[in-house]
């Protein structure tokens, strides 16, 4: 039998509303919002068009939906302008947090714990969460309050602070608990 190999799927584009302006506005009537923001009522679209080109504007499509459209007159240009910086703030507003997970087991060393403490502190610095697993296997899983105890005392090994997003709890194979950065 053949192997089917993986591959992700592409990101979905999502379309940005066009603006429509000047001649590309398909109603022939329209309700007109000059460039100071006072309403100016429902006029013909050439009528509209040749105002805003009186001004050295352009008349922008605003409320397509709306019945007649509502136009303002103002410069596209800066329009467009405004709506990139704006997109530029929500997407460096958003902070990418990533989960970084660190796997022990009642067995590790005492340097590796260290290792790994040292890891996790790193994680933190950078601004990304932690998940703290603990494996038990086996006959080990009779010691659960052990692996609850070495869960904790791994957690107070770590320099950087934080706190505790999800408290020690069962998974399917231990124990695990997720630490963020303060």
């Amino acid at each position: 039998m053949r192997r089917r190999r993986f591959r992700p799927k592409k990101p979905v584009k999502v379309e940005k509303p066009a603006y429509r302006i000047n001649e590309k506005i398909p109603a022939e009537v329209v309700f007109v919002i000059d460039e100071n923001g006072e309403k100016l009522g429902e006029m013909s679209r050439t009528d509209a068009i040749a105002r805003a080109q009186d001004s050295g504007l352009d008349l922008v499509e605003v409320s397509p939906k709306a019945q007649p459209p509502v136009c303002r007159i103002a410069d596209f240009g800066k329009i467009q302008y405004q709506k990139s910086k704006e997109e530029r703030q929500r997407t460096a507003a958003k902070k990418k947090t990533t989960t970084k997970g660190i796997r022990i087991s009642v067995r590790t060393g005492e340097n590796d714990i260290a290792f790994k403490q040292k890891q996790v502190d790193g994680f933190l610095l950078k601004g990304h969460k932690a998940r703290i697993e603990i494996f038990l296997r086996g006959r080990e899983r009779a010691h659960k309050d052990l692996a609850k105890e070495t869960l904790a005392n791994f957690t107070k090994g770590i320099t950087t602070p934080y706190k505790v997003e999800e408290d020690i709890s069962p998974s399917p194979r231990g124990f695990q608990m997720t630490i963020a950065p303060e």
